[in-house]
């Protein structure tokens, strides 16, 4: 059988210990054909070949993006971004000058907003000075907290304040008014709807679906934004991804962009279970799993949060906040009620994803995978925890023992990339940073890896990633917890894959799996980790279809 494409001349790293390295590969019907040397490959040429010479470039397996926000991150490609901006003179400068370019926004939303980004805690007075007539908002980096002015507050109708369920707070101020910051989804719902993206944020906000139903023009808004996100990761060599929010509705669209031939990865979506939520709706869970389930477009996993974030002293720890004594927040289930639901959802045979940021978050999940597995007996569950920025030390090796993946993010430590060191470090305490971010440590302990960029709370850019991977420098008194090259390209294609049951589909090259293939511009094994991030994706091809190609 004559091959569709032949890529030849490449630095081919497969991900199969089996056959780690190759000069070429050859793809037929979607399927990789044939891996080997570029005589066998070659030969697999017929008059209708493409043949891509790589000219010793890096090919490996798409990426596996393994915690995004597809459709977060695609309607925030147009708004405001502000990462590395600081001071108020640069803020204002930058937000008046979109306002003046976008006079018909309802509301001007800033992405990439750093706690630290002013000399004081944000207010609502801060970004009137900014722009007093027009709403305004901004994002924090991590996605957890938005300020808004009094515009926004007021066009909100939250200027007064608003009961949020527990673990979601507008914060408010001596005055009678909110101060203008908002902590956790359901607290800034209101500002997002005034951007018209209410039925995006449902997955993550609420878990609930939108009522009534979106009408064929409102999906074809909600359906171009996701495919902008899709092509802004088909740039980047992602070919499959985990969404970590998701409902019917974003499974429904995905369909629909599949039948119109614009799907361009592999996309899994969960059901988000909230806290206030009956069991009983996991029956939702089971007929999206049922209902959505081929290798491009599947369901099969329940997404919860335990906790918050360090920044904004909402990550549940273990002990008090350096900077606040008497403070250690709370989780968003209890330990018994998570026990409980572990356990309902493992019944299932369903996925479980819980993002754990503070050290008890992650202690109070793992006890809820090991309640689960005492009760349902252990199987093929790879259940997950995002995040782990903190962890006990007594609590690393219980991960590889109940075969729990470490879902982990390169970017999101401190000083990787784009994240500043404070607040952070402050907020987590100089005893303690010895136990965060630990990577190799939890590798070592038989932790599955599996990596991402949680975009858009970080850049989705794959190269940027592995080089805050290969050069994170240890924070003073840590050790090294840097993994190696193979081992970080393995935890971004055949690790995620696996984390996400899609091993026996994608991840690897070898015959007969899926032509998920991306080629770098350089020899990646002989590039300085420094410059990673400078490097670019040439071609990104998706079951055998070219979804990417470099100047194209």
């Amino acid at each position: 059988m004559p091959a569709d494409r032949i890529i030849t001349n490449a630095r081919v790293l497969t991900m199969n210990p089996a056959q780690p390295r190759a000069e070429a590969v050859a793809m037929s019907g979607g399927q990789i054909l044939a891996v080997g040397t570029r005589a066998e490959v070659e030969a697999l040429a017929g008059p209708l070949t493409e043949v891509m010479d790589a000219h010793g470039r890096t090919v490996l397996p798409g990426f596996v993006e393994s915690h995004l926000h597809l459709g977060l991150g695609g309607a925030e490609l147009s708004h405001l971004h502000v990462t590395g901006l600081r001071g108020h003179d640069a803020l204002a400068q930058a937000f008046r000058s979109f306002a003046q370019k976008n006079p018909e926004r309802t509301l001007l939303m800033a992405q990439g907003a750093d706690y630290a980004m002013l000399d004081h805690p944000v207010t609502r007075h801060d970004l009137d000075a900014m722009v007093p007539d027009r709403p305004i908002a901004m994002t924090a980096h991590d996605h957890h907290t938005v300020w808004a002015n009094t515009a926004a507050l007021r066009s909100a109708g939250i200027l007064g304040g608003l009961q949020t369920p527990h673990g979601h707070e507008v914060v408010m101020g001596a005055d009678g008014l909110a101060t203008g910051e908002l902590r956790e989804f359901e607290a800034f719902a209101p500002i997002i709807a005034l951007g018209g993206e209410t039925r995006l944020n449902l997955g993550i906000a609420t878990g609930a679906e939108p009522s009534p139903w979106p009408d064929a023009a409102e999906r074809a808004i909600d359906k171009a934004k996701i495919h902008d996100g899709l092509r802004h990761c088909a740039a980047h060599g992602i070919t499959s991804m985990v969404n970590m929010d998701g409902n019917r509705y974003t499974l429904e669209l995905l369909r629909e962009i599949q039948a119109e031939g614009n799907l361009l990865a592999r996309v899994k979506v969960p059901f988000h279970l909230k806290p206030h939520m009956d069991l009983s709706e996991l029956d939702r869970a089971e007929a999206m799993t049922r209902d959505f389930n081929d290798e491009w477009l599947q369901s099969g996993f329940v997404k919860m949060f335990m906790d918050g974030v360090v920044d904004s002293r909402t990550a549940f720890m273990l002990n008090d906040y350096p900077d606040m004594p008497g403070h250690r927040s709370e989780p968003l289930f209890t330990p018994a009620r998570f026990c409980e639901v572990a356990t309902e959802i493992d019944r299932r045979g369903l996925q479980i994803a819980v993002h754990a940021i503070g050290d008890a978050a992650v202690r109070t999940t793992i006890d809820g995978y090991e309640a689960a597995q005492m009760a349902n007996g252990k199987r093929d569950s790879r259940h997950r925890i995002e995040h782990i920025e903190l962890i006990d030390r007594a609590d690393i090796a219980r991960l590889g023992r109940l075969g729990i993946i470490a879902s982990l993010q390169p970017p999101h430590p401190p000083g990787a990339l784009d994240f500043p060191l404070m607040p952070t470090l402050e907020r987590i305490g100089t005893a303690r940073w010895p136990d965060a971010y630990l990577w190799k440590t939890l590798a070592m302990a038989g932790a599955p890896v599996a990596f991402a960029s949680d975009w858009p709370v970080t850049d989705v850019s794959v190269l940027r990633g592995l080089q805050a991977a290969l050069t994170r420098t240890p924070f003073d008194g840590c050790g090294d917890e840097r993994l190696t090259l193979m081992e970080s390209l393995y935890a971004y294609t055949a690790g995620g894959a696996w984390a996400a049951h899609r091993d026996h589909v994608t991840g690897q090259l070898i015959p007969g799996m899926a032509a998920d293939i991306v080629m770098l511009d350089v020899d990646l094994e002989t590039t300085p980790p420094a410059e990673f991030g400078k490097c670019a994706v040439m071609l990104t091809i998706c079951g055998g279809t070219v979804t990417y190609r470099h100047n194209a």
